[in-house]
């Protein structure tokens, strides 16, 4: 049955999103109850405007991540909770234009919600941007859950995106309902074949996955 879901999945995203390369697909066609949000789609990002690249709030991955990510949201949906995503397949036009915006020093219109702490020149030494993203190569996302009783996010502790030692995993000044959120969604993650990144408790790539030393370009449309 699994063979099955899975060659019909790629099946009909070749037929009806052409577009796409070989192994891609629209998560929503794979997990329609999936929430995404593209920040970086929207003005409600560290740079404070959209971002190269995100012409629509459509979530891409490869095909792979698409699979695995699904079996996660089999199983927090028993528990009446669901992945919100904000980030998946990022193209190499949206890193450039990080990088063009970390450029300019005086640009610093989110600071306070988004790095208070981190000096903007110092962003690319801290390695919260880099010229390379592993988002580009299609099996990284970045994601958390909500709370289908309250339609809620669960309290991580920090928010999305936010460049800072709050937002490591292991960060130790939090409370006993954000670390028991962050373990729910880092174990669950991990059960299904995703690794995260110490720094961003909301950044997780596939393990294994199918194009590791590719960064591809398509724009999200």
């Amino acid at each position: 049955m699994k063979v099955f879901l899975k060659y019909l999945i790629l099946f009909y995203s070749v037929i009806a999103f052409g577009q796409l390369p070989e192994g891609f697909v629209y998560v929503q066609d794979v997990i329609p109850n999936i929430k995404v949000e593209l920040r970086y789609h929207t003005s409600n990002n560290f740079v404070g405007r959209p971002i190269e690249g995100y012409q629509s709030n459509k979530l891409i991955l490869t095909e792979a991540a698409a699979l695995a990510l699904k079996q996660v949201q089999d199983e927090l949906e028993k528990q009446n909770l669901c992945l919100y995503v904000f980030d998946g397949y990022r193209p190499q036009q949206a890193v450039n234009h990080f990088i063009e915006w970390a450029k300019a020093l005086s640009d610093t219109i989110n600071k306070q919600r988004f790095y208070p702490n981190v000096k903007k020149r110092y962003l690319f030494k801290e390695e919260y941007i880099a010229t390379r993203s592993g988002h580009s190569k299609g099996s990284t996302v970045d994601l958390t859950i909500l709370d289908g009783a309250t339609n809620k996010l669960l309290d991580m502790g920090s928010p999305y995106d936010f460049f800072g030692k709050e937002s490591w995993v292991d960060y130790q000044g939090l409370t006993g309902a954000q670390r028991s959120n962050r373990q729910l969604l880092q174990t669950i993650m991990l059960k299904y074949g995703f690794r995260n990144y110490h720094k961003e408790w909301w950044h997780f790539t596939l393990r294994g996955e199918p194009y590791p030393k590719t960064y591809f370009d398509f724009p999200i449309e």
